[in-house]
């Protein structure tokens, strides 16, 4: 079914059609909040071009951004219009403090919110455990946490990448688990990005450019 929109909002002294950002393509709150922010001058040509020429700064204030929460709430409960919540994606989310959080929850409570993912690398051991027991992999506890120091310096993801090599490496041994030799030789073998770059970087002589 097709919607159609006839009146148009003004928010505080501030132009917006809000019936061609809505029926014309998807938009952001954002959008809605620049655009109402913009100054609107006179139509005639002289203040056109003084618009292009001295652009004016704008501010998005807090008064602004619950203007249009209203007007967006108001359009949502009529019916003619569907909000489509944005993904905020939060790594190394051990790291924020308590301030962060506060703001966080507070953010989240609004209707308008988004998806908020957070991702962590806390509990590294736990995590390799899982991917090992996957794989079908045996670790022992030493080995396990030597992987989750290697995790520590470098990145879990080249952490997990090890596990592969190693069990290669333990068969070749003639054994069945892995153990911390086998992972100190494995990372002999393979850099992870940041020492890789590094050396790129001190040895650049050596490559062809």
């Amino acid at each position: 079914m097709q919607k159609y929109f006839l009146d148009t909002c003004y928010i505080l002294g501030c132009y917006c059609d809000f019936d061609y950002f809505l029926c014309s393509k998807d938009v952001t709150l954002h959008d809605l909040d620049a655009a109402n922010a913009r100054p609107q001058g006179g139509q005639d040509i002289l203040s056109l071009m003084g618009q292009m020429m001295k652009p004016r700064k704008t501010e998005i204030t807090d008064k602004l951004r619950q203007e249009i929460n209203k007007v967006v709430n108001r359009y949502i409960d009529e019916g003619v219009a569907e909000l489509v919540p944005g993904v905020l994606f939060i790594d190394e989310v051990h790291m924020l403090d308590m301030e962060c959080f506060s703001y966080l929850n507070r953010a989240l409570e609004s209707s308008l919110s988004s998806i908020v993912i957070f991702a962590t690398n806390r509990g590294i051991c736990t995590i390799l455990a899982i991917r090992a027991q996957v794989e079908e992999l045996v670790v022992d506890e030493e080995s396990l946490a030597f992987l989750g120091e290697i995790g520590q310096w470098t990145s879990l993801r080249h952490a997990v990448q090890l596990l592969s090599p190693a069990s290669v490496v333990t068969k070749i041994n003639g054994r069945d688990n892995i153990c911390k030799a086998d992972l100190e030789e494995i990372c002999s073998l393979y850099l992870d990005a940041k020492s890789s770059a590094k050396l790129l970087h001190e040895q650049q002589e050596k490559y062809i450019s």
